[in-house]
């Protein structure tokens, strides 16, 4: 606590000033004794005028070790303008830093892992509607039986909560299809450096559909997303139509989706866990019909028995590895949400992108030009530059 006194050319010692602790335990408006405050000077000594000090807040002042630096400001009982004080907390919270740490390592090894048996799956059964189909299906079992057993908390969510969820809904099927139609026609690494532009989609469409303005320095950023996008586009060996744009509309309807959850689900108090796990059931109520109307049982009935003659038993494990591998990735990663800030999330999602195509490359022996890898990292770097220059 620091207490200041207004004094009038008049003087002061040091030894005028008392010191004492005050208790912080209430949060409420506390007078501070007042102190008087002898100043040394040629002229004759006065004494300087008493006046109480105030708190303006005291919230802060509890001593919660979840912070490093509280921050309170004091005023003058006859002066508006705030003191500011920093007052340090000894310790760092390590605890927490290890805890973000975990979810960093769980999110980035399972989404690998989800790349990569996916990527088996349409290697050898290409139905790419039916695969997203039972990545829904497979989140949303084991969050219906969690909730159940009481393994998670049931969310409190009421009409008003599935109506604003369902334009999420809607894009994040139409995303989650379209990346996965781009997995069975081009590599995975391609498929994610082309995913990487997608801060580029994000302020074009909040520029002109929004007419939101950003600084400079994030329309500069964009140079290097776009341009490492296109560079690695043309020097892909195996390039596909299909593939390249099943990438861009994914790009464009995730950047939707994260428009209407932040617009929707505003004072939306369910966790991060349970949100994803609503967003998957109604996902996958909007995407079965889709799937059985452009592929169908027929279709997915020979296509199966085909690659289990193939590839044998372990098929299956394919299937359902990838399918609960998704839903798990995209578990942690909307529960890490919870636990930091928006501009740490983004640093983690390129880094998860960069292990995702360099562990894609190793494990599938995708053929690499030098002009291709240099685009990106050009449009990695980018991302990069676009989730600083964006705070």
């Amino acid at each position: 606590m620091i207490s200041l006194t207004k004094c009038s050319a008049s003087s002061l010692t040091c030894s005028s000033f008392s010191t004492r602790k005050l208790p912080l335990a209430r949060p409420q408006l506390l007078t501070l004794p007042t102190i008087n405050n002898v100043e040394q000077s040629t002229n004759p000594s006065r004494l300087c005028s008493q006046k109480p000090l105030y708190l303006s807040s005291t919230e802060s002042l509890a001593l919660v070790k979840r912070k490093r630096v509280t921050e309170c400001q004091a005023y003058e009982a006859d002066r508006s303008r705030p003191i500011e004080i920093n007052i340090e907390l000894p310790g760092e919270d390590a605890a927490q830093r290890a805890k973000i740490g975990v979810y960093f390592a769980t999110w980035w090894a399972l989404n690998v892992v989800f790349n990569i048996y996916n990527k088996k799956v349409l290697n050898a059964f290409p139905y790419p509607w039916l695969t997203s189909t039972l990545s829904l299906a497979a989140g949303s079992l084991m969050m219906l039986i969690s909730w159940a057993t009481r393994v998670a908390e049931v969310p409190k969510v009421n009409f008003d909560f599935w109506k604003a969820l369902f334009p999420v809904a809607v894009a994040h099927t139409i995303g989650h299809v379209a990346a996965t139609v781009s997995m069975s026609k081009v590599a995975v690494s391609f498929t994610h450096i082309i995913k990487s532009g997608e801060p580029a989609f994000s302020v074009l469409v909040s520029r002109f559909l929004l007419g939101e303005a950003f600084p400079m320095p994030v329309y500069l950023s964009l140079v290097p997303i776009i341009g490492g996008c296109a560079l690695a586009a043309v020097t892909e060996l195996n390039f596909n139509t299909i593939g390249f744009m099943g990438a861009m509309i994914s790009n464009l309807a995730f950047v939707f989706r994260n428009i209407f959850s932040k617009k929707g689900m505003k004072g939306m108090s369910v966790s991060g866990m349970n949100y994803y796990a609503c967003l998957s059931i109604m996902s996958l109520l909007i995407l079965t019909p889709f799937a059985i109307a452009v592929e169908g049982p027929k279709v997915w009935a020979a296509g199966w028995q085909s690659a289990v003659s193939q590839i044998g038993p372990n098929f299956v494990w394919w299937v359902a590895a990838q399918s609960v591998f998704y839903h798990l990735y995209n578990q942690v990663s909307y529960m890490s949400l919870d636990q930091i800030s928006p501009l740490t999330f983004s640093i983690g999602n390129t880094m998860k992108r960069i292990s995702v195509i360099v562990s894609s490359i190793l494990i599938f022996h995708t053929p690499v030009q030098p002009i291709n890898a240099l685009g990106a990292a050009i449009a990695i770097l980018g991302t990069f530059l676009y989730s600083q220059a964006k705070q």
